[in-house]
């Protein structure tokens, strides 16, 4: 049924989406904009796909996905919490840096392939009874390991974020530092450790496009979904509840793309097509009136000496 490979495709195509939306929400209620998730995204992409070829096995795929993600956060970690620089420069330049790095690497693994090399993808996991839902169920039940956690993340973000002593002091951390650092709390660890899992949860999004869907890598393999990703943090008003909806528009938006490529009906050119989510996101930044920006956003915390 049409519908249903449609919304099946959306769920699939909003898995990064989502993942990379509620780490973006988590570090930047601390203070912290992680501006290098493209290049996360694409170090993700990477390991996931030269650990499942190398070891044959998939979880190994994802574990050197989130070590590689981990790598350049902890870099940026360093230059912008503890160094305290730019962090929209060093997340530019990091970005810049991955493109390089992660083709560079490849090649050297494999050369230049004439033939692109291939892994097998995550296979879907049919949940029993459920899949059998008309319309639905294999639309919703019927995905693979990273589309379940996913959805299954973001009301869990919600709750820790919003219900949990730990969600109190991420937000604290970026709308009040100096209250958090007087109570005793070290506001650059917490901004380290919520930059380094935020990039090991941007490594999986982004090795999803490598093992969970394509089952190959390229150097243009995300093509600016990581800032899809980003701009979902500000659209979902830094709510993950807000960010599941809007990941799964957009995803909506990138399937219907790909059934009217895919369907032979030409009423508008394939390559606007293929624009519709990004100019969706910029038509959704535009339009929304208000956000509840963290108070220190992207400003560096100095700790006053007495």
């Amino acid at each position: 049924m049409m519908i249903t490979g449609v919304l099946m495709r959306a769920l699939q195509m909003s898995t990064p989406l989502l993942l990379g939306s509620l780490a973006e929400i988590f570090v930047e209620y601390t203070g912290v904009m992680n501006m290098a998730i493209e290049g996360i995204f694409l170090m993700g992409a990477w390991g996931g796909f030269v650990g499942a070829y190398l070891t044959k096995s998939l979880f190994w795929g994802l574990v050197l996905a989130m070590v590689a993600g981990v790598v350049i956060g902890a870099v940026y970690a360093f230059i912008t919490v503890k160094l305290k620089q730019h962090q929209i420069v060093t997340g530019v330049a990091l970005n810049i840096l991955s493109g390089g790095i992660s083709v560079y690497l490849y090649r050297v693994l494999f050369g230049v392939p004439i033939i692109p090399l291939t892994v097998e993808s995550l296979r879907r996991i049919p949940i029993p009874v459920l899949c059998k839902i008309p319309v639905i169920g294999q639309a919703l039940f019927n995905q693979n390991i990273l589309t379940y956690l996913a959805l299954i993340l973001m009301p869990v973000g919600y709750w820790v974020l919003f219900r949990t002593r730990l969600g109190l002091i991420v937000r604290s951390t970026g709308a009040n530092p100096e209250a958090v650092d007087a109570a005793g709390i070290n506001v650059e660890r917490t901004q380290t450790l919520a930059v380094l899992a935020s990039s090991a949860i941007n490594g999986l999004a982004g090795a999803f496009y490598s093992i969970g869907f394509l089952g190959m890598f390229s150097d243009d393999i995300i093509g600016g979904r990581g800032w899809i990703a980003f701009a979902i943090c500000f659209l979902g008003n830094w709510n993950p509840m807000g960010a599941l909806v809007g990941g799964l528009v957009f995803g909506l938006a990138e399937s219907l793309a790909v059934l009217l490529q895919t369907s032979g009906i030409r009423l508008v050119p394939n390559e606007l097509l293929i624009a519709m989510p990004y100019v969706l996101t910029i038509i959704a930044t535009i339009a929304r009136k208000q956000f509840n920006v963290p108070a220190f956003l992207g400003v560096p915390y100095v700790k006053e000496r007495s």
